[in-house]
C-alpha cells in the first residue's frame, strides 16, 4: 500500500468527522431558546383521512411573530384532529382556535426547561464524540491492514498519530460547539 492511497484514506477520515460534526449543527438548530419554528411540528402526525398524515399536509404552518406560531388547516373538519394532535404531542404548548386557523403561543422558557435542553445538547454533543471515535477506528483498522500487508513500524506510527491527531481536532470542535450552544440556552 503507497503512502498515496492512505492520505486519501486520511481525507476521507476527515470528511466523515467533519460530516458528525455538521450533523450536531443540524440537531442544535432544532433546539430552539424560546423562539418559534415551523419545524418543531414536523414529527406531529394527524389522523387524517384514515391515515397519520404530518401537520405541514393538512395546513400552512406559518411563523408571523417570535414567539408564535400558526396552522391554517385546509379542510374545516380536519381542525379539531389538529388541535387534539398538538396537546397530545408532548411540546408543552395550548392551542388557540380561530377558525381555520390554530395559533400556538410559545412560552418563554424557565429556568428548568434551559437545563432540561443544556442536558439534550450534551447528548447530541455525545453522539456525535460517539461518530468521531468510530470514523477514528475504522482508520485504526485500516492502518492495522496496512501492517498486516507490509508497512513499517515508524511509517504506522507516524499514520497513527496523524489519525488521533485528526480525531482530537474534531473533538474539540464538540466540544467548542457544545459550550457556545450551552451558553445560548442558559441566556435570558
Amino acid at each position: 500500500m503507497s503512502d498515496e492511497e492512505l492520505e486519501i484514506d486520511l481525507d476521507d477520515l476527515e470528511r466523515r468527522m467533519d460530516g458528525a460534526m455538521g450533523s450536531l449543527k443540524t440537531e442544535f438548530a432544532s433546539l430552539r431558546t424560546g423562539r418559534a419554528s415551523g419545524s418543531m411540528l414536523d414529527p406531529i402526525m394527524v389522523d387524517a383521512y384514515g391515515q397519520n398524515t404530518p401537520i405541514n399536509q393538512v395546513g400552512t404552518v406559518n411563523v408571523p411573530e417570535p414567539r408564535m406560531v400558526t396552522i391554517n388547516v385546509w379542510d374545516k373538519g380536519l381542525v379539531g384532529k389538529v388541535e387534539k394532535a398538538i396537546r397530545n404531542s408532548g411540546l408543552g404548548i395550548n392551542p388557540q382556535l380561530n377558525g381555520t386557523i390554530i395559533m400556538l403561543p410559545i412560552p418563554e422558557l424557565n429556568e428548568e426547561r434551559r437545563r432540561d435542553l443544556t442536558r439534550v445538547a450534551a447528548q447530541y454533543a455525545e453522539h456525535a464524540r460517539v461518530a468521531v471515535r468510530n470514523v477514528r477506528r475504522d482508520g485504526m483498522d485500516q492502518l492495522k491492514k496496512a501492517k498486516a500487508a507490509g508497512m513499517g513500524e515508524d511509517d504506522h506510527k507516524i499514520w497513527s498519530d496523524e489519525v488521533q491527531s485528526l480525531t482530537d481536532k474534531a473533538i474539540a470542535a464538540v466540544d467548542a460547539a457544545l459550550e457556545n450552544k450551552q451558553e445560548e440556552i442558559m441566556q435570558v
